[in-house]
């Protein structure tokens, strides 16, 4: 039998095998080995990121379960993007609240080897293995603080339904398997071509829904979002908002565009539900939210809400519109994230929205960098926000689904209300004292989100062209 070509899998081999020797680094040197890990992380994954952008056209490997297109290199590039960044953010905060150790960015390395195959999934044994890599280094994350309550919690609440997600996945994926006699998914799109799926493949789509839901944390399946997120340490929670909901995402689309093409009348009634009960409940619920990890984990929640109007449409556009909303998104979270770093008075984190105050007066340049992350999480034009939401919104009008997008539009209203208030606190209530001088990662990575987002909102036509480029890979 012939060897598999690696060709295609090369940047997941390439972290793999730093992995390993990152683990017998930390083995030896013991926490002394921190800042080298980190640094060699950061060389890993940006190798990788190098390797991925060189690619080029579409090549299938390990018997047609692992496929390199240009949809799987585009979402490729933004979950090591995110994962870079969480390890930015990372070391000088947890290093100063006595939590970090030498397994943080072996973990880091681990989940994203997971988040990759996920993205580059063609059947449902390698859809699964890469969600279990990624899922068990984000348990690990989430309790990273063992000697903090709601640290340890967070990690236990995110086990617990992890697990569950991952049950009724592996579920929905058996019934799949059963009724049409194949786990690759151009053989199920060949078995579910020409019309709606029979009765126990439809119930295989809702479990499989179900499971790849909690992974985007969106409703019905989002209640461990807001706990986990303010639980665990924040850089953790950036990590959670960031680069896992890009390969989620990617990965609920390669299901239901890659496995069930000929379905999609079954599938489009779950993912329209999802868009609209996660972009309501995020708006409403974040209204009276104070602390601000809360605020971004149910801003997440409708964000996701968002992008799965694209995915409704079932078209070309559609996937486009997902892209480049997970594309803007990913700047803007990481950017309000990277604010919340900054909120640290006599060497304490504070998370609640008050102590923002007056902001515009103690540090005009964050003021003005969180304001933009915000404007732009609400839709408000020209920013990049506006034009995410548009194109997805475009694509639901063009499938002729237009209560969606009414629903879509109403709620971005409403969601407003909540990001304008953080501008309304930091420009015109009383100033509180200033926060201490953050760290140069933090800085780094507010400086590059709030670029990215400016030179979005000024010229968005180059993400837009290469997210229709990678989205026709798909069809």
């Amino acid at each position: 039998m012939a060897l598999p070509a690696l060709g295609p899998a090369l940047p997941e081999i390439i972290l793999a095998l730093g992995a390993i020797a990152m683990v017998l680094i930390g083995a030896v040197r013991g926490e002394r080995a921190g800042r080298l890990l980190e640094g060699l992380a950061l060389v890993l994954l940006a190798v990788a990121l190098v390797v991925v952008v060189s690619g080029e056209g579409r090549l299938l490997t390990f018997n047609g379960g692992f496929v390199a297109d240009g949809f799987a290199r585009f979402m490729k590039v933004l979950t090591l993007l995110g994962a870079g960044a969480t390890i930015l953010l990372a070391s000088e905060t947890l290093r100063r609240q006595g939590v970090m150790r030498f397994e943080f960015p072996i973990l880091i390395v681990l989940s994203t080897i997971g988040m990759m195959m996920m993205i580059s999934a063609n059947d449902l044994i390698s859809l699964y293995v890469g969600l279990e890599l990624q899922s068990l280094a984000l348990y690990v994350v989430a309790a990273f603080d063992r000697d903090n309550a709601r640290s340890t919690e967070a990690g236990l609440k995110y086990f617990v339904l992890g697990a569950l997600s991952s049950g009724m996945l592996l579920y929905g994926a058996s019934l799949t398997y059963g009724f049409t006699g194949t786990v690759t998914f151009p053989g199920i799109a060949a078995a579910t071509q020409g019309g709606h799926a029979g009765l126990g493949l439809v119930f295989g789509i809702v479990f499989i829904a179900a499971g790849v839901a909690f992974k985007i944390s969106a409703v019905p399946f989002h209640m461990w979002t807001p706990d986990v997120y303010e639980g665990s340490p924040t850089p953790v929670a950036a990590f959670f908002a960031s680069a896992p909901k890009m390969a989620a995402m990617a990965m609920v689309i390669r299901v239901f565009i890659g496995a069930f093409p000929g379905a999609i009348h079954d599938w489009q009634q779950i993912i329209i539900f999802i868009s609209i009960a996660s972009m309501a409940l995020g708006a409403f619920a974040a209204i009276g939210q104070r602390n601000i990890k809360r605020l971004l984990a149910y801003s997440s929640i409708a964000n996701m809400g968002f992008a799965l109007v694209g995915l409704a449409a079932g078209t070309a556009g559609g996937v486009q519109g997902v892209m480049t909303y997970m594309a803007i998104y990913l700047a803007t979270t990481l950017g309000a994230f990277a604010c919340v770093l900054m909120m640290r008075r006599d060497g304490k984190l504070v998370e609640d929205i008050n102590e923002l105050a007056g902001l515009s007066r103690t540090n005009p340049w964050m003021a003005f960098a969180l304001s933009m992350m915000m404007f732009s999480l609400a839709g408000i034009p020209p920013l990049a926000g506006f034009w995410a939401k548009f194109y997805v919104f475009l694509a639901a009008i063009d499938a002729k689904l237009y209560t969606l997008a009414v629903v879509g539009v109403l709620t971005s209203v409403v969601g407003a209300y909540y990001y304008l208030r953080l501008v309304k606190v930091m420009y015109f209530d009383d100033p509180k004292p200033a926060f201490e001088r953050s760290d140069l990662g933090v800085r780094t990575v507010l400086f590059v989100s709030a670029v990215f987002v400016l030179a979005l909102s000024l010229v968005p036509a180059p993400l837009f062209d290469s997210a229709a480029a990678a989205a026709k890979s798909l069809f």
